[in-house]
């Protein structure tokens, strides 16, 4: 991927997406990149030199080991990350993570930081301590004088990170700031201003776009020096951040891909709106109209479109209604965001009812978006919907996608447990390669065979009987579901079954650390949304390892593999026992959606008349068809999503930049 430097305000890359052979170019270094990464044998060399290294700083005070940090940041700032200062950057920040956190990196957490200071996307399982291990290249980078950003998913993975690892970057001289939803820009720009600072990834962009604002389309740093001289509030005295120097990127396959469906949309406070009863009345309008013949709808892509039987029908509905219903791309527009408000977006699945609002959900990790909204009316014909007082669509100020965001990084790197998968896709997009990352601890995980049912209901009587025998076993469960309505249903069910359980879902996310700390305690049974795959730790109390360890049970698969994996890796860490099984309905909400509508038809009849492994087959093949196209069709948003970037960059170039 081409790149040149940006003359703005800005330390940034400016990628150019390549095209004819030079697409094919890059295509082929991604190859040799992948054959040409670290071996392992290199990367555990450096960590026993590490480990050698950590003796001379051993009986250091702690205004001596500080000073040790500072010189070898001048050294770095001068020589550049020669091997030698790596090693002893590494042992000075093992030291100090021994001292004051009582935590000594693994070697495979060593290996990881280098590997994430090459500017590469370290796999390492889940509970294998990435929150540690980032400490290694940020305190090395920071030493060399390189502002580093640490990029979670959410504010309590930012607060929990930045207020438990900030003593190790004290001890080494190194200041530390973190950004949280709601901050004021001055205390964003003193967070901004320290050498590392926590920030998730949406805080981030949307302080980005803010800055793009304010430089405005001429950001050349000879007109913004100059304009300090005269301006009584010059724009670089505005900005919030450095630029984009050296970016590490927890759970990087939910932040690189699965958020990267959707632009980020810097907008306006909403208006009042005005017409609000132009959404009432397009929404009492879809209820007359009649899906097959007035309306076709594609449940895979999420598409709705008008019949000319339904143009007509729509015709003369709206024939009383006023001059504003006359406008046939008007009325069509309003009806079909009403009609796909009902099929397509369900409560306690897309989004939450909080306060008289609607709140989004992100499916990917069961949290809510309070101040996220659908755009082009469609938010507005949920709320008609739902009943609630409808608010105003606001201005888009300036959009960007997560895609082009983070390319522009000088430096890049990332780690999650989930990867693999999409090695591809991270190179082709963001110019990373993946580098797995062994155990420290051999894994102990027990995968059961899954079990698919014919029915739901067939599916979740089963999966309480389960339950219940773990529980009276002593065992732990975690309990995995794709949306709060599920979790609630599931919840019903366990407490009519007499069974004491918690549940974690968008409704209880500020409870999360509690319900987490406590799930993995004996006979607890904790029902939750994709939220608790990412980030959090579930200890065992003592004596459950001799029962089994935590037993992991998923009721869906995902839309992608790497999230079931996420979930099962919640089980058995640092070598402690764990087990987890899948357990599936034919009438899953994956396999309606994605199978072909006659794979649906005859795969279930054909199961149900034969037996043993042919049956079990055709049940599994009907999950793994579903969960692959799945994953195309996201693929192919996510590249849709970026190709629209690049258009209204290059389109809007005249201008300044893109966003």
């Amino acid at each position: 991927m081409k790149t040149r430097p940006d003359q703005s305000a800005y330390p940034q890359k400016r990628p150019e997406v390549p095209s004819g052979l030079d697409k094919l170019s890059w295509s082929l270094r991604g190859r040799a990149a992948r054959a040409l990464k670290p071996r392992m044998g290199s990367l555990r060399r450096f960590a026993r030199r590490v480990e050698a290294e950590a003796q001379t700083f051993r009986d250091l005070d702690e205004k001596e080991l500080r000073s040790q940090a500072r010189g070898l940041g001048q050294d770095m700032r001068r020589q550049g990350f020669l091997d030698a200062l790596l090693v002893r950057s590494f042992a000075a920040a093992r030291e100090a993570a021994t001292r004051h956190l009582g935590m000594t990196p693994y070697p495979v957490q060593l290996m990881g930081g280098l590997v994430l200071l090459q500017g590469r996307v370290a796999e390492m399982a889940t509970g294998e301590g990435k929150t540690l291990t980032a400490t290694l290249p940020a305190s090395a980078a920071a030493l060399a004088g390189i502002p580093v950003h640490i990029v979670s998913v959410n504010d309590y993975l930012t607060g929990r990170d930045a207020d438990w690892m900030t003593p190790v970057y004290q001890a080494l001289g190194l200041t530390v700031g973190k950004v949280l939803h709601g901050m004021p820009p001055e205390q964003r720009r003193e967070a901004y201003g320290c050498d590392i600072t926590f920030v998730t990834n949406k805080e981030l962009v949307f302080d980005y776009l803010r800055d793009r604002l304010t430089l405005g389309p001429q950001s050349r740093r000879p007109q913004l020096v100059a304009e300090k001289l005269y301006h009584r509030d010059p724009r670089l005295k505005r900005l919030l951040l450095r630029g984009l120097h050296f970016a590490i990127v927890d759970e990087a396959d939910s932040i690189f891909i699965d958020e990267a469906r959707t632009p980020v949309i810097l907008s306006s406070a909403p208006r009042e709106v005005l017409d609000a009863h132009l959404y009432v009345e397009a929404s009492n309008l879809a209820d007359s109209l009649r899906a097959g013949s007035d309306y076709r709808l594609d449940p895979r892509q999420k598409t709705l479109e008008l019949t000319a039987d339904g143009q007509n029908r729509l015709d003369l509905l709206c024939q009383p209604l006023g001059p504003f219903w006359s406008g046939p791309r008007r009325r069509e527009e309003l009806v079909v965001d009403a009609l796909m408000a009902r099929h397509f977006f369900e409560k306690d699945k897309q989004y939450l009812l909080q306060e008289g609002r609607v709140a989004m959900i992100d499916e990917y990790t069961g949290r809510v978006m309070p101040d996220r909204t659908w755009s082009l009316g469609l938010h507005q014909a949920i709320e008609a919907k739902e009943g609630v007082t409808i608010t105003g669509p606001p201005e888009t100020l300036a959009q960007i996608s997560y895609q082009q965001f983070f390319r522009r990084y000088l430096r890049l790197s990332g780690m999650t447990g989930t990867s693999l998968e999409v090695s591809r896709e991270l190179w082709q997009v963001y110019g990373l390669t993946v580098v797995p990352i062994p155990t420290n601890q051999p894994v102990r995980r027990t995968y059961l065979p899954h079990r698919v049912f014919a029915d739901a209901e067939a599916k979740w009587t089963a999966i309480v009987k389960h339950v219940a025998r773990l529980r009276d076993a002593g065992r732990p469960v975690l309990i995995g579901t794709r949306s709060v309505s599920t979790s609630e249903d599931l919840s019903r069910r366990l407490t009519e079954a007499g069974l004491e359980h918690r549940v974690l879902n968008a409704r209880q996310d500020r409870d999360e650390a509690e319900i987490i700390a406590q799930a993995g305690g004996r006979s607890r049974i904790t029902v939750a949304t994709n939220m608790a795959g990412r980030g959090t730790d579930i200890v065992l109390e003592e004596g459950v390892a001799d029962l089994g360890g935590l037993h992991v049970v998923a009721t869906e698969r995902h839309e992608a593999g790497r999230i079931d994996r996420q979930l099962f890796g919640r089980c058995a860490r640092q070598g402690d026992p764990g087990s987890c099984i899948l357990m599936l309905s034919f009438d899953d909400e994956l396999v309606t959606r994605f199978c072909p509508r006659l794979f649906q038809f005859t795969v279930p009849r054909l199961a149900a008349r034969v037996r043993g492994r042919l049956q079990h087959g055709l049940e599994l093949l009907a999950g793994g068809l579903a969960q692959r196209a799945s994953e195309r069709v996201h693929r192919r948003m996510r590249a849709q999503v970026l190709k629209i970037d690049e258009y209204l960059r290059s389109t809007l170039s005249f201008a300044g930049p893109g966003e």
